[in-house]
């Protein structure tokens, strides 16, 4: 079989879908699949994969974006492949992957994952002159309101109600399937001797209870409202670590105003998250929109309780009250303190760990890719 991977642009380094595409590239391969990483620009590919580069000639986003449709479309024309599979929206494809969510509902709702009023009102505004952004909507609808329609990759029912919200598919059009995790890299059990090492760097004695958070967008993921919560715990006992790249003055100095200066760190950029985990004790990302955080599912993979929100697709996994805790509300900031509160308790956090351990196998990358391989199956299968 041969599977051409679309993304506009490849670099693992970046993670995220890039990450993604080029982990899927290396499974498909190892299971004999001739695959193609079609970008406008490839870096750190790895040498197993093949790579077709379609570069740019225009300048700026939206004529950058242009000018890869144009050209994605002549190659298509004189290439053969079995499935075209994108991850971003195209003219034509046969498995459409959209990571972040469809575009019609980032323009629509958008707005929403922030918290204030005033910034919600710009975001709204920004959305809608937002010309890149509009290019990917007329780009999708062209590509779901045509006769022929490709399978939608949903990372979960959240993502499925938003696709349901714009484009009248049929059921059979739509997968379920959530982001893998590559459980030999998150296995608790290959990095527990760094659990002391990652916490004496972090100034944490195992006396203390680390609540972890990864995050690139704080103010969307919730950062505020953790620290609030924090702040409201009578036990004195919990830390919390914060790593992930963005401006933290701002959250710094809320710290400190509310008295928990000491027990928030922040870490920065990680390329060791399975060892954060491992010098973890819980994980919390109250966050207003995730179509299915991948940091939720390695956290529940590394047997870490976690605390989120029905606003992130990856909580579907998980049973409100065995595995962590699921909000209602992203900014209740008295739920989130009591949710974290019970999580002081060892008793809880190792029952709460048996079951999030349970649900490897469902997370693991070789079953994500079995299942992508039958959707790939039955869309050959089709044109026999």
């Amino acid at each position: 079989m041969k599977v051409a991977l679309v993304i506009l642009r490849v670099d693992p380094a970046r993670g995220g879908a890039e990450r993604y595409t080029v982990d899927l590239g290396m499974a498909l391969a190892q299971r004999g699949v001739e695959v193609s990483l079609v970008a406008q620009d490839l870096r750190g590919l790895p040498e197993e994969l093949k790579g077709v580069e379609l570069p740019a000639r225009s300048a700026g986003r939206l004529g950058g974006y242009s000018d890869f449709l144009g050209a994605l479309d002549r190659h298509l024309r004189i290439a053969s492949y079995d499935v075209v599979h994108a991850m971003l929206p195209v003219r034509g494809c046969d498995v459409y992957h959209p990571h972040a969510g469809i575009a019609a509902e980032a323009v629509r709702s958008g707005h929403l994952k922030h918290s204030g009023a005033i910034k919600r009102g710009l975001s709204r505004a920004v959305n809608q002159i937002n010309l890149k952004r509009r290019a990917f909507v007329r780009t999708e609808r062209r590509l779901l309101e045509q006769k022929s329609v490709p399978v939608v990759i949903c990372l979960s029912d959240y993502v499925k109600g938003e696709v349901r919200r714009h484009y009248p598919l049929p059921e059979e059009k739509m997968v379920r399937l959530f982001n893998a995790v590559d459980l030999r890299r998150f296995d608790p059990g290959r990095v527990v001797d760094q659990r002391q090492m990652i916490r004496q760097r972090w100034g944490v004695g195992e006396d203390r209870v680390v609540m972890l958070m990864i995050a690139q967008d704080f103010a969307r993921k919730g950062l505020r409202h953790a620290i609030e919560a924090l702040a409201k715990l009578k036990d004195k006992r919990m830390v919390l670590v914060v790593a992930g790249k963005g401006k933290i003055a701002l959250y710094q100095s809320m710290a400190k105003r509310l008295g928990v200066g000491d027990r928030v760190r922040f870490v920065g950029k990680t390329d060791e998250p399975a060892a954060f985990y491992a010098a973890s004790d819980a994980f919390v990302l109250p966050t207003r929109h995730d179509p299915c955080s991948l940091v939720v599912l390695e956290a529940l993979a590394m047997g870490l309780p976690v605390i989120s929100t029905k606003f992130n697709g990856a909580c579907e996994i998980m049973e409100d009250g065995r595995h962590g805790f699921v909000m209602d509300d992203p900014s209740d900031v008295e739920a989130l303190s009591g949710a974290m509160g019970q999580l002081l308790d060892s008793g809880i956090r190792q029952t709460m760990a048996k079951a999030c351990l349970s649900l490897r196998g469902a997370l693991s990358q070789d079953h994500h890719v079995e299942q992508l391989m039958g959707v790939y199956e039955r869309i050959v299968g089709m044109r026999k």
